[in-house]
């Protein structure tokens, strides 16, 4: 039985900014990485095409994903992009009492809904900085889920913080979607094998620009691997994924995503700058935002958004998230350019 949910509506993402009549915005409510997929990859993708006669093949790309966290395969499940992965864990996990830490990614939440589950939420809050307090989590929770760097407030929670969550019994799920993002992935989790009961997601989708092509991986211990692997339909991902996954995951796909994380990270910096300059208007940045993209808290922002959408740029709305309200906008980090011409807009249509 579908439990039912009166709150934000947590289906509302990003691309629906920019779809219909959106479609000539600059998008800053997308958190895919601009100007991807780079070259490159794209021919290892155009590659595989030759080879689609024949069923998917996924063990050479889950070894490479192993290797490249230093895990063995039976850690590694590959998946049609994270969020298939939370609708695996809702159905294949049998839990109690589910717990998901807000505001963040909506979709796990959503899984957990449609699978049945009742989900109780914890609330970080703007005067803590939303950052992470382990106690205010219900030592009952049997399944616990958080992200780091979390969407949308774009917190870099402390990898100690987060394994203090962990417990005998519980399922702790870490969703690492953007921690590819951060500089040296520092307060990462995912090739700890010694926190109990440690599931982290990750997603290609996002540095890559693979939104469209659908790739992400689950990193656990091996029974929750083989639990989740028997709720998966069959092939689930597709080949030119798998040669995605499998090329992603390479010496010189790292360190290209380590030189785009420091790039964004100096074009966070300049748009945070920006952002500041219109304090005295009543604009907020939650700070320091780790991820690539930041939350802003504005007045009238509803109607700030709309004026921006007249000017050119599509920001994601940020009362869909549980925790946050009608004066929170989120947006995504782009080059100095497409930031200083969004700086501008802002400026003239800010109350």
């Amino acid at each position: 039985m579908r439990t039912e949910d009166t709150g934000p509506d947590l289906r509302h993402h990003g691309d629906a900014e920019v779809r219909d009549d959106g479609a000539t915005l600059v998008d800053l409510a997308v958190n895919v990485r601009a100007d991807t997929p780079p070259s490159w990859l794209r021919e290892e993708i155009a590659g595989s095409l030759s080879s689609l006669a024949a069923y998917p093949d996924g063990r050479a790309a889950r070894a490479a994903v192993a290797a490249r966290h230093g895990l063995p395969v039976e850690r590694v499940l590959l998946t049609a992009g994270a969020a298939e992965a939370f609708v695996l864990l809702a159905r294949a996990l049998k839990v109690r009492r589910p717990v998901v830490v807000h505001p963040q990614f909506t979709e796990p939440e959503a899984a957990l809904r449609d699978a049945g589950h009742t989900v109780d939420r914890v609330l970080l809050r703007e005067e803590d900085g939303f950052r992470l307090d382990p106690a205010a989590v219900p030592e009952e929770a049997d399944l616990v889920v958080i992200g780091n760097p979390t969407n949308p407030t774009s917190v870099l929670h402390p990898a100690a913080a987060i394994a203090r969550l962990a417990r005998p019994g519980r399922v702790l799920v870490v969703d690492e979607a953007f921690m590819d993002a951060v500089p040296g992935e520092r307060e990462a989790l995912a090739e700890r094998t010694d926190v109990p009961g440690l599931v982290v997601l990750r997603s290609l989708t996002k540095t890559w620009g693979l939104a469209g092509l659908r790739i992400g991986y689950v990193l656990a211990p091996a029974d929750i691997i083989a639990a989740l692997e028997r709720a998966q339909p069959l092939w689930p991902v597709s080949t030119p994924a798998l040669a995605a996954a499998e090329a992603c995951v390479t010496s010189r796909a790292l360190a290209e995503a380590g030189h785009a994380a420091h790039r964004i990270a100096a074009d966070r910096a300049h748009l945070v700058a920006g952002l500041s300059e219109f304090a005295s208007r009543g604009v907020r940045v939650v700070e320091p935002p780790e991820g690539p993209f930041v939350l802003v808290r504005m007045p009238g922002a509803a109607a700030v958004r709309h004026r921006l959408r007249g000017l050119g740029y599509a920001v994601r709305r940020g009362d869909t998230f549980p925790g946050l309200g009608e004066e929170w906008v989120r947006v995504a980090v782009r080059d100095r350019v497409t930031a200083n011409g969004f700086l501008k807009a802002l400026s003239a249509v800010l109350p």
